[in-house]
């Protein structure tokens, strides 16, 4: 499958945002730990959306895809196979991505890129920025002294050297345990911090050794960037997540995995420990998604065509403490290798294919929900041991999700102070009283969510 990205459907890898210190913790650093993943946006697009939805919304973060010049093609794969670090793709060049970064910091969004160092490519051509190349000869970067000796593809998850020194879908793999190596990679990843990126999401880390990745954070002009991992788990398999929570965050594929279980075909009553309790990595390591580029697209999770239940899944994901939070929001597909509409450039939300998941009212309007409930414990849990749950943070918020069939009336026990509150799912009000109760009703398929200091709609 050469012409499969490194996070295909087809293959299990592995991705995470970290932060380096004297310990990673998985919430990015700030007060707001919710990205916006605007998957094959141009930069353009990225910065009118930062001015208009992202800042206002209370997002902290928005994850762009790789900037680097890649393969010709209009796939959206193509992205995922770089011939250069020059920032020249197909979404913008180095003005429209520097622009792009101060927009987004003047309206208070940082920065993470999407980078691709496992490999190259997986042919020859001449690149979107008119670099010639060879699968293993990149003129003025790498030749192929540069490459690992393997030059077959992965076949085997239970051999760790067949994972992390063989061939992710044909890809030309790089020896990131070459000085040299480290030291190019390291200098694209310079070269994004003096443009002003705020942290990285490493595409395929699963297939590099975590030393090797350590090795590269090492040498960061900013050592605090915020560093999520691609580690896709695999039971029983010879590479397993935990391996990376040194080097910072690790993205969670199990919890997305097992919210499209739960909400096809179990109980949301089971969710009440969800996380840590689940047998998942510690919440302060955690990057957590309803889906992402790879998984919408090849089945494992939940995604748009899900309809009320993707949006409830990620009301869920907002409202309940685990992990760090990104919001996958990308462009509608039947074919899964189709490329972004208009080549990434996106006049309008809902209009050309654009999906645009992190501005729909009942995703958007809990960034705000998250924000407001930080650091707060979950109580006050209720369920009807079926498809109807409700809990609190603290005297913040809460919130309640009625995923059957018909709708539900009851009177729910919170922590919140006497008054009223904005429901924000439907601009409804809600009145607490002194005993911390509210009554509602709540629609098939419907969500309620309140927090201190919305009173008015």
């Amino acid at each position: 499958m050469a012409r499969s990205r490194s996070l295909s459907g087809a293959v299990a890898l592995a991705a995470g945002l970290s932060l380096l210190g004297p310990a990673a913790h998985a919430t990015p650093p700030g007060t707001k730990d919710v990205t916006a993943v605007l998957f094959e946006w141009n930069f353009a697009s990225v910065a009118k959306e930062c001015t208009n939805t992202l800042g206002p919304a209370g997002y902290g973060y928005v994850q762009v895809s790789p900037p680097a010049e890649h393969i010709q093609g209009s796939q959206w794969w193509t992205s995922y196979q770089p011939v250069s670090y020059r920032i020249a793709g197909r979404l913008g060049d180095r003005t429209a991505f520097q622009n792009m970064v101060n927009t987004c910091h003047a309206a208070g969004v940082k920065v993470v890129v999407d980078t691709v160092v496992n490999h190259m490519s997986a042919g020859s051509g001449t690149g979107t920025g008119g670099s010639s190349y060879t699968k293993y000869d990149y003129p003025g970067l790498y030749s192929s002294y540069d490459f690992d000796d393997c030059t077959s593809p992965v076949t085997n998850y239970q051999d760790r050297w067949n994972v992390q020194h063989c061939e992710l879908v044909n890809l030309a793999d790089l020896d990131t345990g070459e000085e040299y190596v480290r030291k190019t990679v390291a200098g694209y990843l310079n070269d994004l911090l003096t443009l002003g990126v705020d942290g990285f999401r490493i595409d395929a880390a699963k297939h590099i050794d975590t030393a090797d990745l350590a090795n590269i954070k090492s040498r960061l002009t900013n050592p605090n960037a915020y560093w999520k991992q691609e580690v896709i788990y695999g039971s029983g398999e010879a590479v397993q997540p935990t391996e990376y929570t040194g080097n910072g965050d690790v993205q969670e594929f199990r919890y997305a995995y097992d919210l499209k279980r739960v909400f096809h075909n179990e109980n949301l009553a089971y969710l009440k420990n969800y996380g840590e309790g689940w047998g998942y990595l510690s919440s302060s390591v955690a990057g957590v998604f309803v889906d992402n580029h790879d998984t919408e697209r090849n089945g494992s999770t939940l995604n748009y065509k899900d309809g009320a239940t993707y949006t409830l899944a990620n009301v869920f994901m907002l409202a309940y403490p685990y992990g760090a939070p990104d919001i996958n929001s990308g462009y509608e597909w039947s074919d899964t290798d189709a490329g972004p509409p208009n080549g990434g450039t996106v006049n309008a939300c809902w209009q050309d294919g654009w999906k645009c998941q992190h501005a729909w009212p009942e995703i958007v309007r809990m960034v705000a929900f998250r924000n407001a409930t930080r650091g707060e414990a979950v109580g006050n849990w209720w369920d009807n041991g079926g498809d109807a749950i409700a809990f609190g943070r603290g005297s913040k918020g809460y919130v309640a999700i009625n995923h059957e069939s018909g709708s539900l009336t009851r009177t729910y026990q919170t922590s919140l102070p006497v008054g009223t509150y904005c429901n924000v799912q439907s601009n409804t009000t809600v009145t607490v009283n002194s005993s911390g109760q509210f009554t509602a009703t709540l629609g098939a398929n419907t969500a309620l969510a309140v927090y201190a200091g919305k009173s008015s709609c």
